[in-house]
C-alpha cells in the first residue's frame, strides 16, 4: 500500500492509497464498472471504442473480477480520500517459466482525476504491488495513437516491438498495439 503522509495542516493535499485487493464487494463493483465506462467515454483505450453503456463494460468486468478472485489476476485500486480514482490489473501468468512478470491490463484514471499525476501515483503502485508478490518485470500494451508511450517511458518502460493493424477502433481505422516492459 502506497500512502501520502498526513499533513496536520488544514490546506493539506489528498490522501493517496494504492492497494492491491483480493475480494470485491457490490459496491466497489459499481465503482470499477462506473470508472470503466466512464474512462471509455472519455476516449481511453481501455479496451472499448466508445460510445459505451454500463451493461457493454459489465460482462467483461465481471470475466476480470472472477479471474481475481482465482488468483489468476491482481486488481489494483487507486483511491483519493478513500474514493476510487482508478485502478489496473496485474495479469499473473499460469505457465512456471513465466511466473517472474505479470501483464498490466486496464490503467485507469476517472476523467474528473486526470491531470492531476495520478496515473503516475497508480502505476507506481502496482509496481509495489508487482515487487511484494516478487514479480521481476511487468509488460503492457499501448495503442497507438494516444501518446501514451511517452507517460509509459517516464516509469521507466521500453518499448520491444509494435503490432501493426492489431487494434480496429472502427472500420478503416486499424492501430498498432505497442508492447513495453520495465524491470522492477
Amino acid at each position: 500500500m502506497i500512502e501520502a503522509m498526513p499533513s496536520a495542516e488544514p490546506t493539506a493535499g489528498p490522501t493517496l492509497e494504492v492497494t492491491a485487493v483480493d475480494a470485491v464487494d457490490p459496491e466497489l463493483r459499481r465503482r470499477l464498472l462506473a470508472c470503466w465506462t466512464d474512462v471509455t467515454n472519455a476516449g481511453g483505450a481501455v479496451g472499448f471504442v466508445p460510445p459505451v453503456t454500463p451493461d457493454d463494460v459489465a460482462p467483461v468486468l465481471d470475466a476480470l473480477l472472477e479471474r481475481v478472485q482465482q488468483g489468476r489476476e491482481r486488481l489494483v485500486v487507486l483511491r483519493v480520500d478513500g474514493e476510487l480514482a482508478g485502478w489496473a490489473v496485474l495479469s499473473l501468468s499460469l505457465s512456471p517459466l513465466r511466473r517472474h512478470w505479470a501483464t498490466v491490463l486496464r490503467v485507469q484514471v476517472h476523467p474528473l482525476r486526470q491531470g492531476q499525476g495520478l496515473g503516475r501515483v497508480l502505476l507506481s503502485g502496482v509496481h509495489d504491488v508487482a515487487r511484494a508478490q516478487g514479480l521481476e518485470m511487468l509488460h503492457l500494451t499501448v495503442r497507438s495513437g494516444y501518446g501514451l508511450e511517452r507517460f509509459y517511458a517516464g516509469l521507466g518502460y521500453r518499448e520491444f516491438g509494435r503490432m501493426p493493424g492489431a487494434i480496429r477502433v472502427a472500420p478503416g481505422d486499424d492501430r498498432e498495439e505497442v508492447h513495453l516492459f520495465v524491470r522492477l
